[in-house]
């Protein structure tokens, strides 16, 4: 199954967020099942995110770039992560 596939059914299904924030929100409340990382991403942005999912035991899969994960979430822009939330 492709990136672009298994987000897309996520988006449908509305178990996916976009964005620093919330997925440093869902990880934290417990509700991440994996996160995605642009490779690109500034590591500023993704340092603290990738450290508490190894914490939590939570898959991190890495995209090639921003852009690539952003069409993945079906956005126009760049996203530096996402993550899938837990059914």
């Amino acid at each position: 199954m492709s990136l672009t596939m298994s987000l897309e059914e996520a988006l449908k299904a509305g178990k996916v967020k976009i964005g620093t924030k919330q997925t440093m929100r869902i990880v934290e409340l417990g509700q991440a099942a994996e996160v995605y990382v642009a490779k690109d991403a500034d590591a500023r942005i993704t340092t603290k995110v990738i450290q508490l999912c190894r914490r939590s035991a939570i898959p991190v899969t890495y995209v090639d770039t921003m852009k690539q994960l952003g069409k993945a979430c079906g956005i126009e822009v760049g996203a530096a992560m996402a993550v899938l939330m837990i059914e």
